[in-house]
């Protein structure tokens, strides 16, 4: 098989607003009630694949979500009387962050060879608990080869799962077999843990992967406190390397040796709170960045524009690229609209390893599908979305006709 890791980002759906409905998560709390640009977003997302195919000759991609999700918006009984928030959740278009979307164990780890999804059950934010149904559907039909791939349904409530976010896996190669690192939360702090640690273990079990290549790690409360909400805000691992912060972890010490007893290799690239604080890595979500290995097997780390406008940041990044270590570029990308409502570029992407023969063509990019995504984008997404807007008929049509076009152009009419 030829193996190489696949990235499938979100496509950004038109329903794109920005209704601060994520405690805990502090952009999109700061721009809640803001005007947002649904167009200019899934452009932006658009771009970032395009540079990854480049890149990288490999980019997935995941479709919205049915918005207005009509379902909910029933079983909550709207009367007219309902808070804002609350009457915008049936809208949100959380799910264009795929990192959400699902834990994946790729076939080298698992105990049937085969690559593992479950979908991540989302229970902490009514708004996103929505999601993994629909999510389901797609990975269904994306990896349907059962010769190779095992979808499964979500981690049952009250055990909160929030997908890979919270995972991140550890090897010599992408074909080769890993360590997987699962991250959760102590409950009791001012925001909610949402991962939980029995979700991560049940996870672990039904992947069946060996006890020995999983290690178990505490998120640090602190960052929790501070605003990362998921644990790829204050870390991230490719192949060989960690890139995190330094107090990504409740027990940092505990954590390194944890994952080294398991993975001898492991490669620690730490940025120093004295360098970089805990409040600046969030804020330009340095962490939150996809590091990937390049075609000449060095690696890249592709974070936000809001890392170079840090000054903080950007000469952290210059020396850690000057110093000859294993992360060799840093590669800026414009998705504001996107981190406006706390997602990076880590957010808006689902890992899969896996050969890209065995994956549904239909959900895999092209510069042709590229081209024919933006012109429908271009046409049909709404320019602005005004939160006085969510709710109206007239937005709901036009956002319902909008992705009913997308999945037509691209073959996939079973998913309306």
């Amino acid at each position: 098989m030829a193996f190489t890791e696949i990235n499938f980002d979100g496509i950004v759906g038109p329903t794109h607003n920005y209704a601060g409905l994520s405690l805990g998560n502090i952009a999109s709390a700061s721009h809640a009630g803001d005007p947002s640009y649904p167009r200019a977003a899934a452009l932006q997302g658009i771009a970032k694949m395009r540079g990854n195919l480049g890149r990288l000759g490999v980019q997935g991609y995941l479709l919205p979500l049915p918005r207005p999700n009509a379902a909910l918006a029933e079983t909550l009984a709207f009367d007219g009387t309902e808070a804002p928030p609350l009457r915008a959740a049936p809208w949100s278009a959380s799910s264009m962050w795929t990192a959400n979307a699902a834990t994946v164990s790729p076939a080298p780890d698992t105990a049937d060879g085969l690559c593992h999804l479950t979908p991540a059950n989302l229970v902490t934010m009514l708004h996103r608990a929505q999601e993994w149904p629909d999510t389901k559907a797609q990975l269904d039909i994306a990896f349907a080869d059962r010769a190779h791939f095992k979808v499964h349904g979500p981690v049952p409530p009250t055990f909160g799962d929030e997908g890979a976010a919270n995972h991140m896996r550890l090897c010599e190669g992408h074909g080769q077999p890993g360590v997987e690192v699962f991250v959760y939360g102590r409950p009791g702090g001012r925001f909610p843990a949402r991962q939980h640690e029995q979700a991560s273990r049940l996870v672990a079990r039904a992947h069946g992967l060996d006890p020995a290549r999983c290690v178990f790690i505490e998120q640090n409360p602190a960052a929790i406190e501070a605003g990362a909400f998921h644990n790829d805000v204050v870390a991230v691992a490719n192949e060989r390397v960690l890139f995190a912060h330094e107090h990504a972890f409740a027990d940092r010490d505990g954590a390194y040796e944890a994952i080294r007893t398991a993975f001898p290799a492991l490669e620690v690239v730490e940025v120093p709170a004295s360098a970089v604080t805990l409040e600046e890595a969030i804020r330009t979500y340095l962490f939150n960045a996809q590091l990937v290995t390049l075609p000449d097997d060095t690696m890249a780390l592709i974070v936000p524009e809001e890392c170079r406008n840090s000054d903080t940041v950007w000469q952290w990044c210059e020396r850690m690229t000057a110093s000859n270590g294993p992360i060799r570029q840093v590669i800026p990308v414009d998705v504001r609209q996107s981190m406006a409502n706390g997602g990076g570029p880590a957010c808006l992407r689902l890992r899969v390893a896996c050969d890209p023969s065995t994956v549904d063509p239909r959900f895999l990019l092209d510069e042709a599908k590229a081209d024919l995504i933006e012109r429908v984008i271009a046409r049909q997404w709404p320019e602005q979305i005004d939160p006085a807007d969510v709710g109206r008929e007239t937005l709901a049509a036009q956002v319902i006709a909008a992705r009913a076009s997308l999945l037509s152009a691209l073959s996939l009419d079973s998913l309306v």
